[in-house]
This record gives structure tokens, sequence and C-alpha cells, in this order.
């Protein structure tokens, strides 16, 4: 019998063509980010010089680009902040626990839970209908008068009504993953001897969610931007805090303090997002790019 050859190590190196490829891909990448680096500070500028001529512009600067008034304003503005980041907290873990009860309800199939499936599809047809300032005032207002629970923050019920009306939303989401993983899956996991628990739990949801997790933070997005309505129950926000240093300086840039803390709060997870989407569409183009 022959010995094995012992292998020997090749240095790959691409061909000349594929080094000019490469070479030529770079130069197009660079000329594009040029040109868009140049076209944006070009429409910046443009936009910058309109505003600042107008006839209005010393009005509107005093009154909401004021450094002082904004300076003066954000201590109290970040403490209200803080709330709106714990009504978030709280909020984000309830809309993902009954909205994924609500997705599972949905996707029941035996006749036996036909009740429990129209009671699902009722409750997301009409919270995903209600505006969330309107059940803000009925959960806010409306349960409190009933006198059935004992007096509770304005913050409690506004953290109720986000995770009412997101639930609805998000459990469509998570439905719409659910029902895009195939059904081999699920005979799969049967044929394994889990039960049909352990299936949603351990291969359907896992995998639901993977599909879904652009659209599920485009979703917490939203919700972060609409905690600052918990405010019209009273709730001492960053977006009434600004409210209430408004009308005692009769200055409106505390609202524009406001609103830039809130997408400073948001860009981490906006950027998280578009990097989520990016890798899943790498993943989907794998081996198909032309």
């Amino acid at each position: 019998m022959t010995a094995p050859v012992a292998s020997q190590s090749v240095d790959w190196r691409p061909s000349e063509i594929e080094c000019e490829r490469q070479a030529y891909r770079r130069a197009r990448s660079t000329r594009s980010t040029l040109i868009a680096a140049v076209s944006t500070i070009v429409v910046a500028a443009i936009v910058w010089v309109t505003v600042v001529n107008t006839h209005g512009w010393s009005v509107v600067q005093t009154a909401f680009f004021d450094p002082k008034s904004a300076i003066a304003a954000l201590p109290t503005v970040l403490v209200g902040l803080w709330l709106n980041v714990r009504v978030l907290f709280f909020a984000a873990i309830g809309v993902a626990i009954f909205a994924a009860l609500l997705a599972i309800a949905r996707t029941l199939r035996s006749p036996v839970f036909a009740p429990l499936r129209l009671l699902a599809t009722g409750y997301t047809d009409l919270f995903r209908g209600l505006p969330l300032l309107i059940v803000l005032y009925l959960v806010g207002f409306g349960i409190p008068a009933l006198s059935l629970f004992p007096a509770l923050p304005a913050e409690v019920w506004g953290t109720l009504a986000l995770i009412l009306t997101y639930s609805a939303y998000v459990a469509e989401v998570l439905r719409a993953g659910m029902e895009a993983v195939h059904p081999s899956q699920r005979l799969a996991a049967r044929s394994l001897g889990l039960s049909h628990a352990q299936t949603i739990r351990l291969v359907v949801l896992p995998q639901a969610v993977r599909k879904v997790t652009p659209a599920l933070m485009n979703d917490f997005i939203s919700m972060q931007k609409d905690v600052g309505l918990i405010s019209v129950l009273g709730a001492v926000d960053a977006v009434r805090s600004a409210q209430i240093t408004v009308a005692s300086t009769y200055n409106f840039t505390p609202y524009v303090v406001a609103g830039l803390l809130f997408v400073l709060l948001s860009l981490p997870f906006i950027r998280l997002t578009d990097w989520l989407t990016a890798r899943a569409q790498r993943r989907e183009q794998i081996g198909g790019t032309v």
C-alpha cells in the first residue's frame, strides 16, 4: 500500500481579473460616498439659508431655540424622561407576554379553541382600530371611576393602556412570523415526541421571532415614542415637565428639549433595527449576489 501523501498548504490569491473587479468596486463605493456627502451638505446649506432668511426666523429662534431656556429646563425634563423609561420598560415586558399569548391563541387550529380564536381576533381588531389617545382616556379615567381598584398613579394606567394597544400590533407581527415557519418544522417536532406546547415554545416561536425581529423593533421604537402620551393623564413625564416649564416661562424651547431627548433615546434602537434588517437581507441573498 502506498503511504498517504502529505498535504501541502497552498496560498490562494485572487486572479488579476478579480483584483480589478475589487478595485473597481472600491472606487465606485468611494465615489458614491463622496457624492452623497457633498449633496447632503449642499441640501442642508440651502435649507439652512432659506430658513434663516425668512421674515419670522428671529421670533421662532427666540421662542423655540433659546439656549438659556434649554439649559434651565434640561434637569426637570430629564427627571420626567426617567419616568418615560420606566414606563417603557414595564410596558415592553407586558406587551411581549400578552402579545405572545394572543398570537398563539390566533394560531390554534382545533375547533375546540374557536371561541378563543374569535376573542383574540376581536381584541386585535378593536385595539388596532382605536387610537392610543382614546385608550389612554378610557383606561386612565374610566377604570378609576368604577372604584374597583385603589387609587393608583397615572403612570400605572398609562402603562396598562400602552400594553393593551401595542399587544394587538405585536400579536399580529408574531402571528405572521409563526405562519411563515414551514409546516414541516411542526411535523418534525411532533414526530420527535414534543407536545403541541413544546413545539410552539421550542421550535415555532424562536424561528418566528427571528423572522420578524425588524418589525418587532419598529413597534418597540413606536411605543417608545408614544410613551410621551401618558402626560395626558397627568403623569409628570418629560412632556409634562416641559409643559409646566413652558407655562411659567412662555417659551417653547423645553418642548424641543424633550423632543430631542426622545430622539436620542430611540437612536440606538433605530440603528439596531437597520443592522438587523441588513443582516437578514445578507443572509437571504447569500450566493445570489449579482
